[in-house]
């Protein structure tokens, strides 16, 4: 037999070698995104100082466990839409029920985590937009804001260090240099609606190197009062009249939790027993009916969180739009490993400090 002429005509063509490592890399790629590590880009700024507009950072999906996939049939790379097509990238025809690997732990207080946005109930969990935001209760903590201050089991969270809040400015009338400003690293804000007004939003310590300009009278922090209904802020209701800076108490749900459903608390809950956990919810005067059967108590299929982001008075965050169930979760986000300023100059593009650093809890 001519073994020669056999392994000829058995040579891939180098077409047909570079469409098999293209395939081998699609999918090598698609195992690692889905179950070990996953890129994405801070695209606005509710978690500003922490992290940046602009900051390219890795998520891990082992620490807490990986999620399968529950909308198996999409395109590779693609989590929304078809790049240039704008079309769906996925289809609805197989979806798969909610299931997470064992990890390395679960989530901590303060941990920063990339979850899918709950409220858009038009799409498949899985296909939600992405959000980045820290972890401020988990399973079974009490929630309590007064006067910006945040409270957890009746402790104290103070702002992490690169946290902002929204400031009032006065000066004597005259206004500010912008490479103060950018010393200062004071990126958001600007004059009010009178002379020698100004809005910044400012970390604790841009807070204080401002008080010392010359030309600066006053640094106040803005807050909304107490009892200041806000119809935009979680439960939308009037009778519990929260707001950004005072709200709650609330308790988050731990998986296996049993409450009681009454009048002052079917506002807070139901949405989760409703939307996120799949049952019919209907109430007739103080009667509550879960898949058409009356009842005064529910116990909590999943865990849920509540976050928010470190820029206090720029963020859409849980005081937005209530708890985050756990079957949302993607991640955690460990490390940048690029930082880009738009509006860096041409050496300044890159923010070299921030390269490769690790994003803390």
């Amino acid at each position: 037999m001519n073994w020669k002429f056999w392994k000829s005509t058995r040579r891939k063509s180098k077409t047909r070698e570079w469409f098999d490592a293209f395939i081998f890399a699609v999918i090598a790629a698609t195992i690692i995104r889905t179950f070990l590590l996953e890129a994405f880009t801070i695209p606005t700024p509710s978690m500003e100082k922490s992290l940046l507009v602009g900051d390219f950072l890795f998520v891990s999906k082992i620490n807490y466990g990986a999620r399968t996939p529950m909308t198996p049939l999409s395109f590779p790379f693609a989590h929304q839409e078809m790049p240039i097509l704008g079309t769906k990238s996925y289809s609805e025809a197989l979806t798969l029920p909610y299931y997470r690997l064992p990890g390395f732990s679960k989530i901590k207080n303060d941990d920063v985590v990339v979850f899918n946005y709950p409220m858009e109930d038009e799409r498949p969990v899985d296909k939600k937009t992405h959000y980045i935001k820290r972890c401020i209760g988990i399973p079974g903590d009490t929630l309590l804001i007064t006067d910006r201050v945040i409270r957890i089991n009746n402790q104290v969270k103070p702002l992490p260090e690169g946290g902002q809040y929204l400031y009032q400015v006065n000066t004597n009338g005259t206004g500010f240099n912008p490479r103060v400003l950018e010393k200062l690293d004071i990126t958001e804000g600007g004059p009010g609606n009178f002379e020698g007004e100004y809005r910044f939003f400012l970390t604790n310590k841009a807070a204080e190197e401002l008080q010392k300009l010359p030309n600066v009278a006053k640094v106040e922090p803005f807050f909304q009062a107490k009892g200041v209904y806000e119809d935009y802020i979680f439960p939308f209701n009037s009778a519990l009249p929260w707001n950004i800076d005072n709200f709650g108490p609330l308790y988050i749900p731990k998986k296996g939790d049993q409450i009681e459903l009454n009048a002052k608390n079917i506002a807070l809950y139901k949405r989760c027993i409703e939307i996120y956990e799949g049952n019919t919810f209907s109430q007739s005067g103080d009667v509550v009916y879960i898949n058409n059967e009356p009842v005064k108590y529910y116990t909590f299929k999943m865990d849920y969180y509540f976050m928010m982001g470190d820029n206090r008075h720029n963020s859409a965050d849980s005081r937005f739009w209530g708890f985050v169930p756990e079957d949302h979760i993607v991640g955690k986000a460990v490390f940048i490993w690029l930082s880009w300023n738009k509006n860096g100059s041409f050496f300044n593009k890159i923010r070299w400090s921030r390269l490769f650093s690790l994003i803390h809890d």
